[in-house]
């Protein structure tokens, strides 16, 4: 229960936090986006309007909203709302908030909301210790994680939870929180003024990131009150706000951070990406995902690694030089390194683009494999059998291809039970087409 006094030191608090924490909303009317997690006629909506909510795990990219929500439900429902830190948050401390929960229970009658914060960022033993508090609803637990949470969350605590994915905000979702956090009174409460052009690049160097871009806002308010003759002008007079400029906001924010987790489900969805639009002939496409993988840091071996299996995946040999092409990038990438190594990988990249495609042979050896797995031995043709052992002499002829004319003969190889073609099927493009279409029958 708040007193003069906190209520007091949360007011002091509140004025010297960051942009972002106080423009964070209090009610679901001032939320801005996720609609299909929260909107009208959600589950975790009027989970939350009726005071209802069972465990929750929030699972979205930074500055979606996720810890707001928390906030939202902090301040709407009649249950103690505690915080945990998953960062330095120990079982010592999950289990003295469950005890303090469970005599709040007895004695009050009041249920706890606990929130954990980056809960992948808890051990197993960490996760462990809340299974039966959140099963028996001592508590009711709110996750809220970056990292997918079938991946980094005990499947039996997920079992306990409902999970509610988050997604990026819409760009106009961001405009609504820049144009906000200008004219309100605990943000910048219309001293400093930003035209049209400036809010869009404030929105696109957020990214879909809320905090981000009102991060982006205070810095860039920030240059421009400090510019040569601007000390004070326009702070006590809301009729002439400082202007907010481009250039401030570039300067605020000279490089746009796209998020890529090089564990997470981003660094799997950009890779996927990248492949697929290399098999679908798309080199413009290819190199835009190459282009987020170096920016952010991804290391070259890898990216080269999945060039050169996609050469012979989905290029194979309707354009043997693919291989070669890949496996030299791959060399680049590992003796030079960044940054010149993006050319030699961009160079693989829209090579593999460009060939002609062909699974052929990872369905032949797949066939093979599945036939080998299954149709139990078979026997290798005598005659093609090593002749180095004793009684040899009985294995039959072997016709020496080179002795014919075309460097060919008409001979079986396959074992008994097997034909031609029973793997190995030409894509009908480039050379192994024409391969295919020349071999001597």
């Amino acid at each position: 229960m708040d007193t003069l006094f906190s209520s007091n030191e949360r007011v002091k608090q509140l004025k010297n936090a960051p942009l972002a924490v106080r423009m964070r909303p209090s009610t679901l009317d001032d939320y801005v986006g996720q609609k299909k997690a929260v909107g009208p006629g959600s589950w975790l909506r009027s989970a939350i309007e009726h005071d209802v909510l069972s465990s929750v795990i929030l699972y979205g990219p930074a500055g979606t909203g996720k810890t707001t929500l928390a906030h939202i439900i902090a301040s709407h429902t009649k249950s103690e709302f505690v915080e945990v830190s998953a960062v330095t948050g120990t079982v010592k401390d999950l289990r003295r908030e469950i005890d303090e929960a469970k005599h709040r229970l007895m004695m009050f009658d009041r249920r706890t909301i606990l929130f954990i914060d980056e809960i992948h960022r808890f051990s197993r033993s960490q996760q462990d210790a809340l299974l039966h508090a959140v099963e028996n609803r001592t508590v009711v637990m709110i996750g809220a994680t970056t990292e997918n949470p079938y991946f980094e969350v005990n499947s039996a605590l997920l079992s306990r939870s409902r999970v509610v994915e988050l997604e990026h905000l819409a760009d106009e979702d961001v405009e609504r929180l820049v144009r906000r956090a200008l004219s309100a009174p605990e943000g910048l409460d219309g001293r400093f003024s930003a035209s049209d052009e400036v809010v869009r690049a404030i929105c696109t160097l957020a990214a879909g990131d809320g905090r981000s871009s009102l991060t982006t806002l205070e810095l860039a308010s920030e240059i421009a009150l400090t510019k040569p003759g601007r000390e004070g002008e326009g702070s006590t007079d809301p009729a002439s706000p400082i202007p907010i400029e481009l250039e401030d906001v570039k300067q605020a924010n000279p490089r746009r951070g796209l998020s890529y987790d090089k564990s997470g489900d981003m660094h799997y969805d950009i890779i996927s990406a990248f492949i697929k639009s290399m098999r679908g002939s798309d080199p413009d496409a290819a190199v835009y995902w190459l282009a987020r993988m170096i920016d952010a840091g991804e290391d070259p071996k890898f990216i080269a690694r999945r060039i050169m299996i996609q050469a012979s995946e989905d290029i194979g040999n309707a354009d043997p030089t693919a291989l070669l092409v890949a496996e030299a990038a791959f060399k680049a990438a590992e003796v030079i390194g960044y940054p010149e190594c993006r050319i030699n990988l961009a160079q693989a990249a829209i090579y593999n683009a460009l060939a002609p495609k062909s699974n052929a042979a990872e369905a032949a050896i797949d066939a093979a494999l599945a036939d080998v797995r299954t149709s139990g031995q078979r026997e290798v043709p005598s005659y093609l059998r090593d002749r180095h052992r004793p009684g040899s002499d009985e294995y039959g002829d072997y016709k020496y291809p080179h002795d014919y004319p075309q460097g060919w003969v008409e001979q079986r190889y396959l074992p008994e039970g097997l034909e031609r073609g029973a793997f190995w099927q030409p894509s009908g493009r480039g050379w192994e087409q024409w391969r295919a279409e020349n071999r001597p029958r």
